[in-house]
């Protein structure tokens, strides 16, 4: 009788290996934005053996700060808060820096640390599909010199697309008919000339409040289009400022004095989140002095109607600089309403006028909806288009139900204004490192959140709204079409930081290939097999080990003891 033939599986090449050895792998990143920059660099900082591609459908790094070039498009927080943590700008020119500045920063940033030899420009992600058999992602690239097709894959996806750069012209009737020029704030023609021109402006969010007295001085006459009430000042209590030589050198020359600077100015923006609590004391507070600033700057009883009613802080806030005086300007023609249709000479408002104009001007804004542009087609099929058609569920800003091995930056539920940031998405790219670190050393095939889990997040982020400035009877691309805000963290952006710090592993489902512990490998340890290590490197003369308790390791980290901040009981609790 002939021996029995068993089928053999592979042998694991880690048993052969000590613990922890890590395997090559592949991401590929969407955007080359600020933060796809930061990704490239935490990933460069951080980890070997690895390949990374950054696809970017621009034909320059930058993100929004590329593609917005609009008259008047600068920073709507202090230029000092919105850098890296780690990488400070010395010289910016103003509190409030331009777009083009801001632009510099990241090309700066990216050139230091040679990012861009992860970067293809002109390259478009169409599409990306999950392989469960493979563990990976097929992922569809179109080339923007010719059109062609080309064809990847990776084990990590993320999307650093953002949020505020899918703009589009508003579905305004009749508006290919205009014979003017008509122009979006997102893709700004840079040769139309405004001068002497009568211009209609259709819109009051960020963008629109920037652009009014940027070009009130050289046109001759705006007609803005106003449909809802907004909130403008001066974010902070900071007026425009532009440094002065002298500031800039101690910036340059003291860098103690620099370091406190900065930190005062990341202290208040952090100390500010009381105005987003509905009914607090801050918030009550804050609404009422904003009103008055606004009385006083429009200087015109006709044109309160544009304060809002409801709290401030419900919309996001913009520091309008010189924004309502050019609305109480003579130069300027307000008018209540949207816009409802175009002919060949102007626009049509809902009050049944026209008003003509030589050019207009959408600050429409973006498509906010969080919905991908193109297919991203996890497991079982799960389009991301559709599971997130309405009410986007997003796992703490980062990761997807059914979408394995994904994440995505400043996703659905991210502080996007609750504070500082930029420091926010470096929180987020620290936590999806981490998950790539595990994938990388252990025996990981697959890993995503727990849609019951995304759900009951969901339910605790939804509650907590109901009671937020936030939640308040304001229209704002925060919230979906049913008015439930969709897009903010329910907490500030220092109550973020210290919420991802810890990944709660036990929401994620992980998927094994074969035997979950192969990665223990052979026996040995990594320190043994690296013959310059400290193989004693544990002994010391003193406990030197970082405090295992959430309390204490905060209270090192945050030097506790060592501040006095004024805030009220009322406020924090």
């Amino acid at each position: 009788m002939s021996a029995p033939i068993f089928s053999r599986q592979p042998i694991d090449p880690r048993l052969k290996k000590p613990v922890h050895d890590e395997r090559h792998i592949r991401i590929i990143c969407i955007g080359a934005g600020a933060s796809g920059l930061l990704l490239a660099y935490k990933l460069q900082r951080s980890f070997d053996k690895y390949d990374l591609v950054v696809y970017e459908k621009n034909e320059d790094i930058g993100g929004t700060w590329y593609e917005n070039k609009y008259p008047g498009c600068a920073c709507d927080v202090p230029s000092h808060t919105y850098t890296w943590s780690f990488e400070p700008k010395k010289d910016w020119s103003s509190v409030y820096a331009g777009s083009a500045e801001i632009k510099q920063y990241f090309t700066d940033f990216a050139n230091k640390y040679e990012l861009l030899k992860y970067v293809k420009l002109n390259h478009t992600v169409s599409s990306a599909i999950w392989n469960e058999r493979a563990g990976n992602w097929d992922v569809e690239v179109r080339k923007g010199e010719d059109g062609s097709v080309v064809k990847d894959r990776c084990d990590i996806l993320i999307n650093a697309a953002g949020f505020l750069n899918a703009w589009r012209i508003p579905g305004i009737e009749g508006l290919e008919n205009f014979k003017g020029k008509v122009l979006h704030t997102a893709r700004w023609d840079e040769t139309v000339d405004l001068t002497d021109k009568h211009v209609g402006l259709i819109g009051n969010g960020s963008s629109g409040i920037q652009v009014l007295p940027a070009i009130a001085p050289k046109v001759k006459m705006v007609t803005t289009f106003i449909r809802s009430e907004t909130w403008v000042a001066p974010a902070q209590g900071l007026a425009q400022h532009v440094y002065t030589p002298e500031e800039r050198h101690v910036f340059e020359t003291d860098p103690q004095a620099f370091l406190e600077y900065r930190k005062t100015l990341e202290t208040g923006f952090s100390s500010i989140f009381g105005i987003w609590i509905g009914n607090s004391a801050m918030q009550k507070a804050t609404t009422a002095a904003m009103r008055k600033a606004m009385q006083k700057a429009l200087n015109n009883e006709a044109l309160e109607w544009i304060i809002p009613q409801w709290g401030y802080g419900c919309r996001r806030f913009t520091p309008g600089v010189g924004y309502l005086e050019a609305l109480a300007s003579e130069k300027v023609q307000v008018v209540k309403g949207g816009v409802v249709a175009a002919t060949e000479d102007g626009c049509v408002c809902d009050d049944g006028k026209e008003y003509p104009v030589d050019i207009i001007i959408c600050a429409t804004g973006f498509d906010t909806s969080f919905k991908p542009r193109f297919p991203i087609i996890g497991r079982a099929g799960v389009d991301l288009r559709d599971a997130w058609d309405h009410e986007p569920k997003c796992y703490l800003g980062v990761a997807a139900a059914n979408m394995p091995n994904y994440f995505t930056f400043t996703g659905p539920s991210s502080p996007l204004g609750n504070g500082p940031l930029l420091v926010a998405m470096e929180a987020q790219a620290d936590y999806m490192l981490k998950f790539i670190n595990r994938y990388q050393t252990e025996n990981i095939h697959s890993f995503s959140p727990k849609a019951e889990v995304i759900d009951e997040w969901v339910e605790f982020k939804n509650n907590f709204m109901k009671d937020s400035t936030w939640g308040q009877g304001c229209k704002s691309w925060y919230k979906n079409s049913d008015g439930v805000v969709t897009a903010l963290w329910p907490g500030s952006s220092l109550h973020y930081l210290e919420v991802l710090r810890d990944p709660r592993y036990e929401d994620w489902d992980f998927k094994s290939n074969g035997n979950r512990f192969n990665f223990v490998g052979n026996g040995y340890s990594q320190t043994e097999s690296d013959m310059t290590a400290d193989w004693a490197y544990y002994i010391t003369d003193h406990d030197d080990s970082p405090h295992l308790s959430r309390s204490k390791y905060r209270k090192a980290l945050t030097k506790s003891g060592t501040m006095k901040h004024e805030m009220s009981d009322e406020v924090l609790f």
